[in-house]
């Protein structure tokens, strides 16, 4: 029998679930949420289902429609460019402050996100690897030990999430990780400012790849006769 403590509210699992897909990319940016659908789909009442739309809608993640329904959230250029500038403030600050004030097991615990992130990456696992990253990422944020950048964190937490996964190229993001936190490990400030730096200048220029590879495949998608390749080329 599931104890007090074990126990999830359906809504709370039906966001949890929603929210990994549209991370994911499972349900892709435009697509339709509609109640009653994903109600069956997950062997729920419509309820919990539209408590859960709330509260995505609340995280960002999710645009409201009339009535029972809503949309995956689609984000602009502006949107994007908007989460980065946000993203390079914040996190600027959390690996300096993590370098200044990491523990012994907090350093542990990022080490464990680093080596899932790397097995995942070695396996080819891009799903595991971006979740893992973004799990690299948050305790950073943990380690930097400022309840009030924890709570903007918070706040963005899922939005930033879907930023980190917005790359396909796992390998680099690993290795850059592994050289933040060798910096971090040594207290080297210096140090873990300039890789800060050069990973959120990949982490942007990977991102805006990503975006021009996605619009390239969906023109391709809309017209058969137009090549991806000559799209990006033209770009």
């Amino acid at each position: 029998m599931a104890t007090a403590e074990e126990f999830t509210p359906e809504s709370e699992r039906v966001m949890n679930t929603l929210r990994d897909e549209i991370i994911d990319g499972t349900r892709a940016p435009g697509s339709k949420l509609v109640e009653r659908e994903i109600a069956a789909e997950l062997g729920v009442s419509r309820l919990p289902v539209r408590d859960a739309l709330r509260s995505l809608v609340s995280e960002g993640l999710v645009t409201p429609r009339p009535r029972t329904w809503a949309v995956v959230r689609e984000f602009s250029q502006s949107d994007i460019s908007d989460l980065n500038e946000v993203r390079s403030a914040l996190e600027t600050l959390a690996f300096r402050l993590a370098a200044e004030r990491r523990t012994r097991a907090g350093l542990a615990k990022l080490r464990d996100d680093l080596d899932q992130q790397l097995a995942a990456s070695a396996k080819g696992d891009g799903q595991a690897a971006r979740r893992k990253a973004a799990d690299f990422h948050q305790t950073v944020t943990e380690l930097a030990d400022n309840a009030l950048l924890s709570e903007l964190g918070g706040i963005l937490q899922s939005r930033m999430r879907w930023l980190l996964g917005q790359h396909d190229d796992f390998d680099l993001f690993a290795h850059e990780h592994e050289e933040l936190y060798l910096a971090i490990e040594a207290r080297d400030v210096q140090r873990v400012d300039e890789l800060a730096a050069q990973h959120l200048a990949t982490s942007r220029a990977k991102i805006a790849a990503h975006r021009r590879n996605a619009n390239a495949g969906a023109k391709a998608d809309l017209d058969p006769s137009v090549d991806a390749g000559d799209d990006l080329n033209d770009a």
